[in-house]
């Protein structure tokens, strides 16, 4: 049976929390076999995998020459706009017509 109560902390306690609180320090913690704990194994397994997931998420920082007008145009949709640009320079790059076009 799961329990949850909250606790307003900016307030005293009262005695019947202060009760409860002693009576759950008391108790013996039960494991859930819904969620057993992870063997060491598993954890370096976990720590391996999101390792290799950050290098793989990891952006590296280029320099471009743009005219003033594609800064312009680019600064003016705000906030993330490098973010933008590197979206749009990703579908410009994966059609081949665009690259023609620009060479």
């Amino acid at each position: 049976m799961k329990i949850s109560k909250s606790i307003d902390f900016s307030k005293a306690l009262s005695p019947e929390q202060l009760v409860m609180l002693q009576s759950i320090e008391a108790s013996p913690a039960v494991p859930n076999n819904d969620c057993p704990e992870f063997s060491e194994a598993e954890l370096l397994q976990f720590k391996r995998i999101a390792n290799e997931r950050k290098v793989n998420r990891r952006k590296p920082t280029v320099t471009i020459r743009l005219s003033p007008q594609a800064f312009q145009k680019a600064k003016s949709l705000g906030k993330g706009y490098t973010s933008v640009l590197s979206r749009i320079l990703e579908d410009a790059l994966d059609n081949p017509d665009t690259i023609k076009r620009n060479l």
